[in-house]
Order: C-alpha cells, then sequence, then structure tokens
C-alpha cells in the first residue's frame, strides 16, 4: 500500500469488490460503463484504486500485450478529489507496474495536459457513434466475398488478424470477447479477411473490434450488425483515419463525442494490409 499526500488518500490494488464503487464514479462522471462491464475490465488486466476515509475515490486500469505494449484506460478521479494530484498518482502507479512497455491510451480533454506532462504524445482522434440504425442498406460485396457467423475454429485466425491490425498481441482479449459476444467474418476467396463483434455494452450494444483489410470490407461486417439489428441503440468507437464517420452519421448513428489517442513510447508495429475500423472499447482500445 502507497500512502497518500498528507495522509489524504492511499493507492491499494482493484479488486472485485472494488467494482460497485468504480460504477459509481464512473457514473459520475456520465460514463456508460454498467458494473458488469468494469468487471471484464478488471478480469482481463490489472488495476489500481485511490481510497479517502474508506471510500473509492479514483481508479486505473491496464492491460499489458506481450514484453512490448501496454493499453491504460478507466483513469477516474472523483469530482471531490480534482485538482489534489490524485491522477497523476494513479497514473505514475500504472506506469511502474507497466515498466519499460510502450503505453497508449485514449484521453479525454481533461485528461491531455496530465498525459503529455508524462510523456504521452497525440497520434489520432478516436469519434464515439452512437444511435439506432433503421432501413441500412444491404452491404455490397465485392466478388468472391461473403460475410458469415464467426465459427469455433475460426478463432485461432482471428487471434492472428487482429494482431496484424493492432500491431499487438491481445489473443486474451480478443478469446475473452469471442466468449461474451456474437462475431461475424468477413471471407475473401475463401480466406478469413476481417471481423467484427456485436455486445452488449454500456446502454445497448457496441459493434467492435471491426478488423478489416478496407474500408468497403468493414462497412460490410458493421452493416451486417445494423441491418440484423435494426432500432437498437448501437455504439462504434471508430477511428478519424477510418473515413466511417460521415457514414455512420449518415445511418443513424451521430458523432456524440471524441478522445484524443495518445502514445508513449514506440507505436506498434501493425501491418499496413489490415486496419482497426472500431475499437473494441476506447479503455482496451
Amino acid at each position: 500500500m502507497v500512502m497518500g499526500m498528507g495522509g489524504v488518500s492511499t493507492l491499494r490494488a482493484m479488486t472485485g469488490q472494488d467494482l460497485l464503487s468504480a460504477h459509481k464514479l464512473s457514473s459520475e462522471q456520465q460514463w456508460p460503463h454498467r458494473k458488469a462491464d468494469w468487471g471484464r475490465l478488471l478480469e482481463l488486466g490489472q488495476g489500481v484504486v485511490a481510497e479517502c476515509d474508506g471510500h473509492v475515490v479514483g481508479t486505473t486500469l491496464w492491460w499489458t500485450y506481450g514484453a512490448g505494449h501496454a493499453v491504460i484506460g478507466m483513469v477516474i478521479v472523483a469530482n471531490s478529489q480534482q485538482g489534489n494530484g490524485l491522477g497523476r498518482r494513479l497514473m505514475d502507479a500504472a506506469i511502474d507496474a507497466i515498466g519499460d512497455r510502450s503505453i497508449l491510451l485514449n484521453a479525454t480533454d481533461a485528461g491531455l495536459s496530465l498525459y503529455r506532462a508524462l510523456g504521452f504524445e497525440a497520434i489520432g482522434t478516436i469519434f464515439q457513434h452512437q444511435g439506432a440504425a433503421f432501413g441500412v442498406p444491404i452491404a455490397e460485396l465485392i466478388p468472391d466475398e461473403r460475410i458469415a457467423p464467426m465459427k469455433a475454429g475460426e478463432i485461432e485466425a482471428i487471434v492472428t488478424l487482429d494482431r496484424r491490425a493492432v500491431g499487438m498481441d491481445r489473443r486474451d482479449v480478443v478469446l475473452y470477447l469471442c466468449d461474451h459476444a456474437q462475431g461475424v467474418v468477413l471471407n475473401r476467396s475463401g480466406e478469413q479477411a476481417g471481423y467484427a463483434l456485436f455486445r452488449r455494452f454500456g446502454r445497448g450494444l457496441s459493434i467492435g473490434p471491426v478488423v478489416a483489410p478496407d474500408r468497403g470490407g468493414a462497412k460490410a461486417l458493421i452493416t451486417q450488425w445494423l441491418g440484423s439489428n435494426p432500432g437498437m441503440f448501437c455504439r462504434l468507437d471508430v477511428p478519424e483515419e477510418s473515413g466511417l464517420s460521415a457514414w455512420l452519421d449518415g445511418l443513424g448513428l451521430p458523432c456524440v463525442g471524441r478522445v484524443t489517442r495518445m502514445c508513449r513510447g514506440a507505436l506498434p508495429p501493425a501491418d499496413p494490409d489490415f486496419h482497426v475500423y472500431s475499437l473494441a472499447n476506447q479503455a482496451l482500445g
């Protein structure tokens, strides 16, 4: 246990007993995460909480992907504790635990100055789109292309596709998400070329990760889920460079927010033949 400044707060490892308190913190910030979403994020990684007078007043989580990279997310400080350096202490604890790995995160505007002071540099923007789509056009598939439900025997190929697109080995995350989601696979000439997962998250449903070789393939995967679930509240977090933002606006899923993609250290060595068109969520990347 690390004592807080002036004995005001302490930092300790997050456990499953903290999920309700963590959920209250994210709700205070008007984040959509359910307690179940917190539980899945913690099960996949590690976390630290800050306590003050027996109450959890801050959180951060992180996920390590091999020896080279990690992702930090769910950095929250209670409104009552803002401005006392607690966010910096939570980040320092996570960075110390991560070690020499390069670190990625998605930053709200409120956290930008802190992350820059810690050596993070902006590398892009993520647009948050959500809403209910009606009357989604049928996907336009190219010759020898089809979309089919994900089969158990395709999971290893999906793990490989994800690693090539992201540049990090997220095997445990992908396997876990596949166990808690429905999946479809983009096949081209009999080979797996992309995938998209569809699951409960926050206030509705989430489409992501979406990995594809090009924008046309990504649209086909996303259309599969939107078209088969008309009127359902869905969310996608898409990189600016995906080129999907205006298209999603037109389908009835407007952009309702954005975060800044940041990196401390070397960028993951992603394969230019595959791309991430929608994130698993903003925390996991």
